[in-house]
């Protein structure tokens, strides 16, 4: 199959050689070919330029994109959307004053969701996963990170693992699973931590790694869950199995998960809506990519993350959708790249930049995915008429997206 798309306002995120990171005052720069085409064929690009060098192509499908822009598609490296069913009923309880500790303390939060995801057959949660996972695509994500969590137990989790694998396979999206190991401590062993920390290190990751779906763990670092000590314990017993981390840290309080993190050359840290010189320091140097949660700081009213420091210290940053039932309900990763530009004071360059390089950096697979450069998967946006990219975080309430492009196939 081979795929032309031509006379493109704006090709967006051009590079002629391979970018796997953009970081500090690079993130910038977003190249771009004004009036331009873009030749695919079967899932790869091709070939790219100017229009008045495009000649030569016997292409199969041809598209005339005047007046629009094309893109990477978004790859959102922080969800959780295989749940099941919803928490609307917290939300009006944080409206008539809870706040999400509160919640949790009367039985809700994660492990209401956790009840509802033993209670669903797999069959029923993989159905509403997939209708998710299609409304992302629609909204232009091309790649999508799915952890675990909402299982508590190992048989639950290694339920929500084979759901995502059926997911993988269901669609063209390029889906990355994690298992987040420790997300919450479940009603039984309220008392005894140590036990569950136990349950964890001796069977769910064992019996997960046996299924070889995930390459990557993840804990959710936080007070009232699990401090610095039980993060570290979890960690290493997840690199014995060879799974990276891509940890939660710093959502309400600084515990020093994020030099934890470069410890354990996690790939991502994720929240970071707490932030100090310490935690800037670590990621200094290291490969750990820290990625910013917009969309939960916004439905939670809580602080956003740091973004402009992170940059503005040389550092990298992807931006993520957080998609889940209780503090993210959203994976609309256009109203995400808004969001950073409007609150966490990033340019549209740094938020497009964070929204496809650096996310896919955070999943593993920026060698492949996230820019427009010969050679790398065929993942592309193509927007409605518009003037500028700009206009993208600018209009942050509407759909931007004409059509989608996954593995060079229009959707």
């Amino acid at each position: 199959m081979s795929l032309l798309i031509t006379n493109i306002k704006q090709l967006i995120q051009v590079h002629e050689y391979n970018t796997t990171i953009v970081k500090g005052s690079d993130m910038k720069n977003l190249p771009i070919i004004e009036n331009a085409y873009l030749y695919i064929e079967n899932d790869t690009i091709i070939e790219f330029g100017d229009m008045k060098d495009c000649e030569g192509f016997d292409a199969e499908t041809t598209i005339d994109a005047s007046g629009k822009l094309v893109l990477p598609s978004w790859c959102d490296s922080h969800t959780h959307i295989v749940y099941a069913g919803d928490r609307t009923s917290e939300f009006v309880d944080r409206i008539n004053g809870l706040s999400y500790a509160d919640i949790a303390n009367k039985g809700g939060g994660i492990l209401n969701s956790a009840k509802k995801l033993q209670d669903t057959s797999e069959d029923v949660l993989f159905e509403q996963s997939l209708k998710r996972l299609n409304e992302l695509i629609a909204m232009g994500t091309g790649a999508v990170e799915i952890k675990t969590g909402y299982g508590l137990t190992v048989e639950a989790e290694l339920k929500m693992l084979r759901v995502i694998k059926r997911l993988k396979q269901e669609s063209l999206a390029v889906i990355i699973p994690t298992l987040l190991a420790a997300h919450a401590i479940p009603e039984a062993y309220k008392n005894n931590k140590q036990d569950y920390i136990h349950y964890i290190t001796e069977e769910l990751i064992p019996k997960a790694a046996e299924l070889n779906i995930t390459n990557y763990i993840d804990v959710f670092c936080e007070d009232g869950y699990f401090d610095i000590n039980d993060t570290d314990a979890i960690l290493k017993a997840g690199k014995t199995y060879n799974l990276q981390p891509k940890i939660h840290v710093n959502q309400f309080n600084i515990l020093g998960g994020i030099a934890l993190g470069v410890k354990h050359n996690a790939l991502s840290v994720d929240h970071l809506e707490e932030l100090n010189d310490d935690d800037i320091k670590a990621l200094k140097g290291s490969g750990t990519m820290p990625v910013a949660l917009p969309g939960c700081s916004y439905f939670l009213s809580i602080p956003y993350t740091q973004g402009r420091k992170i940059i503005d210290s040389g550092l990298p940053l992807a931006i993520a959708t957080d998609y889940n039932p209780g503090s993210a309900p959203s994976g609309n990763m256009n109203f995400v790249v808004g969001a950073a530009c409007v609150k966490l004071k990033l340019t549209p360059e740094e938020a497009i930049n964070a929204a496809t390089i650096n996310g896919a950096y955070a999943i593993g697979i920026s060698n492949m995915y996230g820019s427009i450069t010969r050679g790398k998967k065929a993942n592309l946006i193509i927007t409605k008429p518009m003037n500028h990219y700009s206009e993208i975080p600018y209009a942050f309430a509407h759909n931007p997206i004409d059509q989608v492009i996954i593995n060079g196939q229009l959707l």
